[in-house]
């Protein structure tokens, strides 16, 4: 009798992608850091990375990457244009706050609780995180089951909670 393959996990097992991905983020992140980009110092950023990469690959990677790894991953990096244009609009918003002659007129500080509908760890973390990072509101909890508790500096910045950058979110992992 012929049994049906069983799936042993979610992981794909590959012996170089743990390798590639931690190298070329590790390189990448290099790049920016040092600035640095004659050929003396690109070839020990190189050698660096490589050397950091194939010792830490199996620390960040233990069964191989995970399925959909690259598709997820090139979602995160199309999501951080719009994350970046977003803090450039709420930091304009939070300026406007304090600039305005009548300024305790306009902030209504208050606690907003809702139920996100993501649904993996590192798309909950990615939501809270954007939600810190733009001016005018931070994340003060989140439970296991999606359930954010989020500080907004006025009305404006709370009723767009949860909202586009939930689903951009939810894009960018997908979960839609």
């Amino acid at each position: 009798m012929i049994e049906p393959a069983s799936r042993e996990s979610s992981q794909v097992k590959t012996k170089w992608g743990p390798f590639v991905v931690t190298f070329l983020t590790s390189f990448g992140l290099w790049l920016i850091l040092s600035g640095k980009f004659d050929w003396f110092h690109m070839g020990l950023g190189l050698i660096s990375c490589a050397l950091v990469s194939i010792f830490s690959a199996d620390l960040l990677f233990p069964g191989g990457l995970p399925e959909g790894f690259l598709a997820k991953a090139g979602g995160f990096i199309a999501y951080l244009p719009w994350l970046l244009y977003q803090i450039f609009l709420a930091n304009l918003h939070v300026l406007y706050l304090s600039l305005h002659p009548k300024m305790l007129e306009k902030i209504n500080p208050q606690v907003i609780r809702f139920q996100s509908r993501l649904k993996s760890d590192i798309s909950m973390v990615t939501f809270a995180n954007s939600i810190t990072l733009t001016p005018g509101t931070i994340t003060l909890s989140v439970s296991v089951d999606g359930d954010f508790k989020v500080h907004a500096i006025d009305d404006k910045s709370a009723e767009g909670l949860p909202g586009e950058m939930e689903q951009r979110v939810a894009r960018a992992f997908r979960e839609d």
